[in-house]
């Protein structure tokens, strides 16, 4: 262990301190961890969020054929030294394209054992369709 140690020490000498830091976001996985499912007329996004005490917490935002999470996870241990650090625990924020166009006014989303639920329904237009418009005569 005390070798990858200096070996490390080794790079940040030659590279630079920040070196180890731009490879950190592409090692990280993305925050929340989700699944979305893809039905007829309806996603069902389920994401991971473990530690979140309470659904004020998060935010969800739908706008049209995005999916944005915004939130904060808070671990609160008191005392003691860090030694592994494996938990996502602070700010996030995370935007997902959705496959079609969802309704923005059909949302359903719930918070239950660590997991949101968000449920989105279909936008579906009908192009064929003619709109007859009324035309007011207005006397002059």
């Amino acid at each position: 262990m005390n070798q990858f140690g200096d070996w490390k020490s080794n790079l940040d000498r030659f590279f630079g301190n920040d070196f180890w830091g731009e490879f950190e976001g592409m090692m990280k996985p993305a925050i929340p961890q989700l699944n979305l499912y893809q039905y007829e007329d309806e996603l069902v996004c389920i994401a991971n969020l473990p530690g979140m005490d309470h659904p004020k917490n998060v935010d969800v935002f739908v706008d049209h054929t995005t999916l944005t999470l915004k939130g904060k996870i808070e671990i609160n241990q008191r005392g003691g030294r860090l030694l592994k650090n494996e938990i996502a625990n602070g700010s996030f924020e995370r935007t997902i394209d959705l496959p079609f166009p969802v309704k923005s006014d059909k949302i359903d989303a719930s918070y239950k054992h660590g997991l949101l639920i968000v449920q989105l329904h279909r936008h579906v237009s009908e192009p064929n369709r003619e709109k007859s418009v009324h035309v007011r005569y207005l006397e002059e």
